[in-house]
């Protein structure tokens, strides 16, 4: 039986467009917009009829930038895919690509048969993947050609973390060389690790173990050198290049410089820098480490070149970046030595109202906010237009929107499994009020809908920014 679903009354706004319109959905596609009150919206039946007068309609979100059960430091991040999921799904994102991992010593192809079983029959929403490459050699760098046929065309690596994921220059260009041939999107943790490293040392040897250290000596020019170093690689391997959680004013630099030149070189920003700051990382009794993530948070003063950077489109994506773990028994584990502290916080539930806080206070527009949260990085990661718009031939995943709602943010009331927020008593305008995932009703009028296993694995073409 065709399952027909009305969206009525509404202003749609698109990266493109703001018009009122009435949305039609069939079979979990959207298939026709109309203009409010006009003959053709009017002669429409549906099954159910969603009246959205006064409110946004908007495309669910794409988070392109998730760590779902993740191991790091000893422990795991506390959203498993269904909690993680259903989050998301509250706070409007229908989409989220995750990090496969490849373990030092083994295939991609087992570290993404791991993760395939983790998320299989427990998403709320639907979900892809990345690769995390560990271990550069050349079974990996064959098998990057297959992972992009079958979907799986995007690569992450990092200049961080020594003797966990990190990868010298030489393993670096050699995976850009490959995506060069394969259409593969390179992903770059962005920090000089080893340097970074010696400066861990130095502070803990001089008795500075509290968490506010994390944030200095993960020094803004070690993040922006990194970012120079990155560009040139790809630039020498005639590769694209996507650098993840881009946090201070230097490495925005960078990649304005490169794109400048014409470079196809990209870059994401994380809510967290956008409205956080090393004033949290200092805050006393090891609150701090309810903030301790990498990139770290910056000065303040970082964040005026961030939203510079969205506006100018020198970053095109806020991903969440959303690794959580519980202050009680695993952010306490650095107490004493804040390099043990797991580096990762919860968002996965709170970009889309965080933007739209964005656009109430003039950082930028509407349609720039749809922009940098849906269309943008669905066309980043191959899955446009099927999600991140709504237009004919569209999934069906759409949020209706309250601009005028007020709330609270706070562990109290998130759906995150972690045991604070980093936004705890932030107060913002606006609100998801209904969710529909492929025109199934997730998020009802602020009551959670939806059930595991509802989302489903979605392939990916290659990064359609790139000619």
């Amino acid at each position: 039986m065709s399952k027909r679903t009305l969206v009525r009354g509404g202003l749609v706004i698109t990266a493109a467009d703001e018009v009122h319109a009435d949305v039609l959905t069939e079979d979990g596609r959207i298939v026709a917009l109309a203009a409010n009150g006009s003959d053709v919206a009017a002669s429409w039946t549906a099954d159910r009829v969603i009246d959205a007068t006064d409110k946004y309609v908007i495309p669910g979100g794409v988070d392109g930038h998730t760590h779902m059960e993740m191991p790091f430091g000893g422990t795991f991040a506390a959203d498993t895919f269904e909690t993680g999921t259903r989050a998301a799904a509250w706070g409007g994102t229908t989409t989220i690509v995750d990090f496969a991992i490849q373990s030092p010593g083994q295939a991609l192809r087992e570290g993404l048969d791991a993760w395939y079983a983790k998320a299989d029959g427990n998403c709320a929403i639907d979900y892809g993947f990345h690769m995390i490459l560990a271990d550069v050699n050349e079974d990996s760098l064959k098998e990057m050609d297959l992972l992009v046929q079958e979907g799986i065309t995007s690569f992450k690596l990092f200049m961080a973390y020594p003797g966990v994921f990190y990868s010298d220059d030489g393993k670096i260009l050699r995976a850009m060389q490959r995506a060069s041939h394969n259409g593969g999107l390179i992903m770059m943790h962005a920090e000089n690790g080893i340097a970074i490293d010696v400066l861990v040392e130095q502070a803990l040897a001089a008795g500075r173990t509290d968490p506010r250290h994390h944030g200095e000596v993960r020094k803004v020019l070690l993040e922006a050198e990194a970012t120079h170093r990155a560009i040139q690689l790809a630039r020498v391997a005639d590769a694209p290049l996507y650098v993840v959680h881009v946090s201070a004013e230097e490495a925005v630099a960078e990649l304005a410089a490169a794109r400048d030149m014409g470079l196809p070189v990209f870059g994401e920003t994380c809510p967290q820098y956008l409205f956080l700051s090393t004033d949290n990382l200092a805050e006393p009794d090891f609150e701090g480490a309810k903030y301790v993530c990498s990139t770290p948070l910056r000065p303040r003063e970082h964040q005026s070149a961030l939203w510079r950077g969205l506006r100018t489109n020198d970053l095109q994506v806020v991903s969440t970046d959303h690794c959580p773990f519980c202050f009680n028994g695993q952010k306490e584990m650095g107490r004493g030595d804040f390099s043990k502290i797991p580096n990762g916080l919860p968002g996965v539930e709170h970009r889309m109202d965080l933007l739209h806080q964005a656009v109430v206070d003039g950082h930028i527009t509407r349609r720039r906010w749809i922009e940098i949260a849906c269309a943008s990085p669905a066309r980043m990661f191959g899955l446009y237009p099927k999600k991140g718009t709504i237009a004919p031939g569209a999934d069906a995943d759409i949020v209706i929107y309250d601009p005028h709602a007020e709330q609270t943010l706070s562990a109290r009331t998130h759906h995150m499994d972690v045991d604070y927020s980093v936004y705890e008593g932030k107060r913002i305008t606006g609100q998801v009020e209904t969710v529909l995932s492929r025109g199934e009703v997730v998020i009802d009028g602020r009551k959670y809908t939806g059930r595991p296993g509802h989302g489903s694995y979605t392939p990916r073409s290659t990064c359609q920014y790139l000619t």
